[in-house]
């Protein structure tokens, strides 16, 4: 490969054997470098593709403005991720991701550290991706030397949501609201506390997560299996009328229509859920 552009001292740009441009990194890999020159491949740590010419633009954009240190530390928290979870991440993230470090690190610098209003839920809905957030924050410490709270750490989990489900900000925080409600619908339908040990529990909670991406990507289950349906009305029709009341709240807060189908499967978590309880 020949370099198509020096960005810095560790980081140039060339196109790849499918005539892609890519983002490179490497320790001194652009050093004196000049464009057409070709790549010493002994320098090449990392190669940076996206998804499309915008999203390598912004990219190449962001890397030009920020500390190298916090595209780094962005880079380490990403691979952990990766090994953690062992899913594949919207390429996105290298963007957002580091973005948000450089931006966390600005406020701090000032003074300025914000509570985050959804950290109970965070940790609750996203229990991996917050560890992994605790894990970032004692990355950047260890190599900015600057302090977060577990507020950040929520933070960066978020954003570790949206490269997983492929969603943006807006719709991660609007997610875990929706799943926030729907437990205290649930709650408060029974009088009940959900035992929030139960493996039904962690799989109601994770039913919810798709339900409600699903819901905020207009990709909801159309109405295609109406006996399987009426089998649960009639089997199960007290956590059917619950069912009901989420999709009434659905409809009224976000204008969307939730099918049988839907309810269908919500009905049969919500009994699952509320076996393992214990009353308020």
């Amino acid at each position: 490969m020949k370099i198509t552009k020096v960005i810095n001292n560790n980081v140039v740009c060339a196109y790849n054997a499918n005539n892609k441009e890519v983002v490179i990194m490497g320790k001194g890999i652009g050093f004196k470098a000049v464009e057409g020159e070709e790549i010493d491949k002994r320098k090449v740590e990392k190669i940076f593709t996206m998804d499309s010419q915008s999203t390598i633009d912004k990219f190449k954009q962001l890397i030009e403005k920020l500390p190298l240190e916090h595209f780094k530390v962005s880079h380490e928290i990403i691979s952990y991720t990766r090994r953690t979870l062992g899913k594949r991440l919207n390429q996105n993230i290298y963007i957002t991701l580091t973005d948000h470090i450089n931006f966390a690190v600005q406020r701090f610098e000032n003074g300025m550290q914000f509570s985050n209003p959804l950290l109970w839920e965070v940790k609750q809905f996203y229990k991996s991706e917050f560890l992994i957030g605790e894990y970032a924050v004692r990355l950047i410490k260890k190599r900015l030397g600057i302090s977060m709270t577990e507020d950040e750490a929520a933070n960066i989990a978020l954003h570790i949501v949206n490269a997983e489900y492929n969603t943006d900000m807006k719709d991660a925080l609007k997610i875990t609201t929706l799943i926030s409600d729907i437990l205290k619908i649930v709650k408060d339908f029974y009088i009940i506390e959900l035992d929030e040990e139960s493996l039904h529990y962690s799989r109601f909670i994770t039913h919810l997560k798709f339900l409600s991406q699903r819901i905020f990507a207009d990709e909801l289950l159309k109405e295609n299996d109406d006996v399987f349906t009426d089998i649960i009305i009639s089997r199960y029709p007290k956590e059917y009328e619950c069912s009901l009341k989420i999709k009434n709240y659905i409809k009224d807060k976000y204008k969307k229509n939730v099918s049988g189908e839907e309810l269908a499967y919500l009905t049969v978590h919500i009994k699952r859920v509320s076996m393992l309880t214990h009353e308020l």
